[in-house]
């Protein structure tokens, strides 16, 4: 079905591996409506408890491919084409906020975690911090790029870049465009994990295996869709909203299996979320 991504199931994790290792997969338009039909699978797939998003061979992406670069700065506009094969809306339509190119992830149901096993640059760069969270392995690197282009802030990243890392030092790595490594990214809060390059899969799938065993598919959905829509909140309204969430949550039957698998020492048997497995 895709040609430039991979796709893997193996319960509780969905991986979408950007393959296009010969060219540190570069970012091309079909690459990015391949992984929006491939997340709107696994929200849908209730073996899934959380995505991966990783790259194969040596490197996580390098940003937009040289040719739509090329085509862009001969045009000066972007044409989107469509293909209806891979139509897919993935996501809560109602988190307006949350509903961009690269800026639906806080929309999904489920935790996208993006795995970075190598340089991760320029478009890749938004992308990546528009996942939930970020492991990256020790050999990692991060580069925005766009003022060594001409360009600008793209894709939302002067949205959640200072909201990671705060904003004089969202400024520097605009600005700069300066390579920051493994230990920086950790360091600035740019990522949230660093771990050694050949455990970074299974390192990344042995913490989903752990929400799988103890957390609530449901309550996790409800939390994502709770810290993304607060973001935009006053807090006076985030905690209203909260208030009845969690009168909703008393009344599920997560809330009744949770406590009774506290008491009785055992691992809750918690729903999953989605519909039957594709």
């Amino acid at each position: 079905m895709y040609s430039q991504i991979l796709y893997e199931v193996a319960d509780p994790v969905a991986t979408i591996t950007l393959n296009r290792p010969e060219k540190l997969n570069a970012f091309t338009e079909l690459m990015g409506r391949e992984i929006k039909h491939a997340l709107a699978r696994a929200e849908a797939d209730s073996r899934v408890v959380a995505m991966v998003l990783t790259g194969a061979g040596r490197g996580f992406c390098a940003g937009a491919d040289m040719q739509l670069l090329s085509s862009l700065a001969s045009s000066g506009t972007f044409q989107a084409s469509d293909e209806p094969a891979l139509h897919a809306d993935p996501g809560d339509p109602s988190m307006t906020a949350f509903r961009g190119n690269y800026s639906y992830f806080p929309s999904l149901a489920k935790p996208v975690i993006a795995a970075i096993n190598g340089p991760c640059a320029g478009m890749a760069v938004p992308i990546a911090l528009f996942c939930d969270m970020r492991f990256a392995s020790d050999r990692a690197t991060f580069i925005t790029a766009f003022s060594r282009r001409g360009l600008i802030a793209e894709w939302g990243i002067s949205w959640i870049l200072p909201r990671l890392v705060g904003a004089g030092r969202a400024l520097d790595l605009l600005f700069s465009s300066r390579t920051v490594d493994a230990a920086e990214a950790e360091r600035i809060g740019l990522v949230n994990r660093v771990v050694p390059h050949e455990e970074l899969l299974a390192s990344t799938r042995a913490y989903v295996e752990e929400l799988a065993r103890h957390c609530s598919p449901t309550s996790i959905k409800v939390m994502k869709s709770e810290v993304y829509r607060h973001l935009t909140e006053s807090l006076d309204r985030a905690e209203a909203d909260a208030l009845g969430l969690m009168a909703e949550s008393l009344q599920r039957s997560d809330f009744a299996e949770g406590v009774s698998a506290f008491l009785e020492k055992r691992a809750p048997r918690f729903a999953r979320v989605g519909s039957e497995p594709r």
